[in-house]
């Protein structure tokens, strides 16, 4: 398997140098994006306006030859604005269905807390069970399938907050963060003309993609590896700062990321160092900070951190 990975790889690569020409100093976000892309899951990013979040998505359909679709989250959007709806045709004498954005490739749901749980519902049962129902009907998604949701940490009005049970569906939980000085003058001057999106093109079709997403679930994971992943996520649970730990499925989720990430760096086995790095992008959104932890302004990230910092690695020559 490892020639077919390297030969994957080199794909890979060329997916983040399209992104790196648009985006500026954001390749760690690129490469996370991936691996959730990779893993199968979906990414919640939670960052200002104007930090890229949106050229991310759209950089990432356009290397991957992608159906992109946008769904801007307002307050009176509906169930159906997001699903399709069935339209009757006279002509025909029966309803027709109409798809919705959700039935893109990759779909960015913008400023996801905006709108209302029933419609928030509509879109994570697509993230999760892959399908969406419809007047009773049962509809496939295309594949791959892939969600980017973001969020404004800053403003709060008018806005219904993902409850836990819905963050748990995001596989990683990303942030941008505002580019260096020097970064922030190269993207003036990259700018300057025209916008570097319009100069690159795709480098993996879909079938290239799926079959990708299909390798990763054979990287090979040790049982020592596993025990790692579970001692974190258990840790999670008798920490005094955490109110509410890691449920089954985090652990499965930091299982999947860390394929994902392993073979990205042309690897077919897992190490615990993939396990370490990603675990705060992928608990640190699945755990509730007690109120007395909140007073004292620790945020997740702090507490996954110690969390990771008192569990012991898995130490071995080998893994396999």
């Amino acid at each position: 398997m490892m020639q077919e990975t390297i030969v994957y790889n080199e794909s890979i690569e060329k997916v983040l140098t399209n992104i790196s020409k648009v985006m500026i100093g954001k390749e760690d976000v690129a490469t996370l994006s991936l691996v959730a892309l990779l893993a199968q899951g979906h990414v919640l990013l939670e960052d200002v306006p104007g930090v890229g979040k949106t050229m991310l998505v759209r950089t990432l359909a356009k290397s991957l030859d992608c159906d992109f679709r946008r769904i801007q989250f307002t307050p009176d959007l509906l169930p159906s604005d997001v699903t399709g709806i069935s339209i009757y045709n006279p002509k025909e004498l029966e309803f027709e269905f109409r798809g919705g954005p959700i039935l893109g490739n990759i779909v960015l749901a913008d400023e996801i807390n905006r709108t209302s749980p029933k419609t928030q519902s509509a879109l994570l049962e697509g993230m999760e069970e892959k399908n969406v129902t419809v007047d009773g009907n049962t509809i496939p998604l295309k594949q791959p399938f892939f969600v980017m949701a973001t969020q404004n940490p800053i403003e709060y009005e008018g806005t219904y907050p993902l409850p836990e049970a819905q963050l748990d569906r995001f596989i990683l939980k990303l942030k941008m963060g505002y580019p260096s000085l020097q970064q922030e003058l190269m993207i003036l001057e990259r700018t300057a003309k025209d916008h570097p999106i319009e100069q690159i093109s795709a480098v993996i079709d879909k079938d290239e993609l799926v079959n990708i997403q299909e390798q990763v679930k054979s990287v090979y994971i040790d049982k020592n590896v596993q025990h790692y992943i579970v001692n974190l996520t258990s840790g999670t649970r008798r920490h005094p700062a955490i109110y509410l730990g890691v449920s089954p499925r985090g652990s499965m989720a930091l299982m999947k990321a860390a394929k994902a990430y392993a073979y990205i760096h042309a690897r077919d086995y897992v190490i615990p160092d993939d396990v370490k790095y990603l675990a705060p992008f992928v608990l640190s959104h699945r755990i509730i900070l007690t109120s007395e932890a909140k007073y004292d302004g620790l945020s997740t990230e702090q507490v996954i951190h110690s969390v990771i910092k008192n569990t012991n690695i898995p130490i071995r020559k080998e893994f396999r």
